[in-house]
């Protein structure tokens, strides 16, 4: 079984993109969604995250304050890389298991915003970079999750470039409005069916 990373920046339509391969029978693993999820219900991660960022990183309830989080880990990069530490590696630890669940896929793909930057795409046989400009990235950000202008350009301040991606990456989809994405992604499918397994990986 192949394993095919697929990224993009904030706002370039990674999800939807990964939704059109769903439509195809292939299996997707939404680290980023999964990661949030572990952070709210993994025991060990619950009380890893209390230990490190204080009791206030969870309300009276048990839910995960994402605010409160985000305040700390985006004005501070250490914080931000304190997080990763301990969040990363239950979220490898939880893919593996996804994997193992998914064995009879031709392929499968794990969706990661940081697919690059935490050097997890070197797990992955291939990876795919979705594409669009900025502004148009801005805009959707801005539209989707009713914020700032300045707060979106601050979260794609801590992604890496989208030039860098695309010098990584081995396919390109490109979601810029002037690409059909069915016909990308049905093409795509087909290329990645034809490649067998690197390293007699299975």
């Amino acid at each position: 079984m192949l394993r095919i990373g697929i990224t993009g920046g904030i706002g370039s339509g990674k999800t939807t993109v990964c939704k059109l391969f769903e439509t195809l029978g292939i299996p997707v693993y939404y680290a980023d969604d999964r990661a949030k999820w572990l952070m709210q219900h993994l025991p060990i991660l619950v009380e890893e995250i209390s230990e490190k960022f204080g009791a206030a990183a969870y309300d009276d309830s048990g839910n995960l304050d994402r605010t409160y989080l985000a305040e700390i880990v985006f004005k501070d990069n250490n914080k931000l890389k304190e997080l990763e530490a301990i969040v990363h590696p239950r979220v490898f630890e939880d893919g593996l298991n996804w994997y193992n669940e998914h064995q009879d896929a031709p392929y499968t793909l794990r969706e990661n915003a940081l697919l690059f930057e935490t050097g997890s795409y070197k797990m992955m046989d291939k990876t795919i970079t979705v594409y669009a400009p900025k502004e148009l990235r801005i805009a959707r950000v801005i539209s989707r999750d009713k914020t700032t202008k300045e707060a979106v350009e601050a979260r794609m301040d801590k992604q890496m470039a989208e030039e860098e991606k695309l010098k990584i990456a081995d396919y390109i989809v490109h979601n810029d409005q002037k690409h059909s994405l069915i016909k990308q992604v049905y093409k795509l499918h087909h290329t990645l069916l034809t490649i067998p397994p690197k390293n007699g990986k299975e």
